[in-house]
């Protein structure tokens, strides 16, 4: 595996200048053919693909990565070129920028907001022919901008700058969302369904409460993309959407008097009964047991 570790490192293996120590846009058609392999960066990169030139894999997982897409890498993540060790001709540019950059900045206090920078398989963003002369021309303005002499101006443009593209790539995927409503209800519908499935079996007793990672995870999608497209189908995010059914199921039982609080809570997947009461004032505003006081018997009794 290959560890970009540096700006100049990257930059260097695909035959660009270093304009910048901490940011570069690089030219990746100017690389002789390289060989596929993993790698893993040490910074961010936004990479726009000019041609058909193989697959990117992400874990297990492959980009939908055609041309004219974009795809977003975090510092950490191993990413595989396939198939590995065939030689093959990279196309395209990579923006990439180290996260020294923003430091200090509200960009670098906001850049988790940018959750497109965790997407995975079939999370690509797609531009449309004006979208992509944009985002070219955010990449022209930046490229402007880190080829100037250092001053006391540089970094607060440059970040300007990259900020101004972010917000165009978030719009972008929002845009993106929307014509993809038809596969994003079927993710929806097929989430309710595990959902339901986790709740009624006895995974909640022998495995605890699910994470959004387990639903994103029996999905095939990572985590940030699955809970962006629930965020935008639902107005709610994930965690919300599946606290919400264990309260309305922690509600339906907590009628059953014969059972404990506590009993419920183990029930429900929570290792300690005071975690469980806690999380249900949070979310109902009063404890179990002033629950169960307040609606038990949910009917009047019978006169004799």
């Amino acid at each position: 595996m290959i560890v970009y570790d540096t700006i100049r490192h990257y930059s260097d293996t695909f035959n660009n200048r270093t304009q910048h120590p901490l940011i570069n846009l690089v030219d990746l058609n100017r690389s002789a053919p390289l060989r596929r392999t993993k790698f893993m960066l040490g910074f961010y990169a936004i990479i726009i693909k000019e041609t058909n030139c193989g697959d990117l894999r992400y874990g297990n997982k492959y980009y939908d990565y055609a041309e004219g897409t974009v795809v977003f890498f975090a510092p950490g993540q191993v990413v595989t070129s396939e198939p590995e060790g065939e030689l093959h001709q990279p196309y395209g540019k990579a923006l990439i920028f180290h996260p020294d950059l923003i430091k200090g900045t509200s960009l670098g206090r906001q850049i988790h907001e940018y959750s497109f920078f965790g997407y995975q398989s079939n999370e690509a963003l797609h531009l449309s022919d004006r979208e992509r002369d944009i985002v070219n021309a955010c990449f022209a303005n930046i490229a402007t901008e880190i080829s100037q002499n250092i001053d006391r101006h540089s970094k607060k443009l440059i970040v300007a700058n990259l900020e101004l593209l972010l917000k165009y790539c978030l719009r972008f995927y929002d845009r993106q969302f929307i014509t993809r409503e038809q596969a994003s209800q079927g993710v929806l519908e097929q989430f309710e369904q595990l959902l339901t499935e986790y709740l009624a079996g006895d995974c909640l007793k022998t495995e605890g409460v699910p994470t959004v990672a387990y639903f994103a995870d029996q999905l095939h999608l990572s985590a940030n993309y699955f809970g962006d497209l629930v965020k935008k189908e639902t107005g709610k995010s994930a965690l919300e959407y599946i606290q919400m059914h264990i309260i309305d199921l922690a509600k339906e039982r907590i009628f059953d008097t014969s059972k404990s609080v506590s009993e419920i809570s183990y029930e429900l997947g929570f290792k300690y009964p005071q975690h469980f009461t806690r999380f249900f004032k949070q979310k109902v505003g009063v404890s179990p047991n002033e629950y169960r006081g307040l609606n038990w018997p949910p009917f009047p009794k019978s006169r004799p």
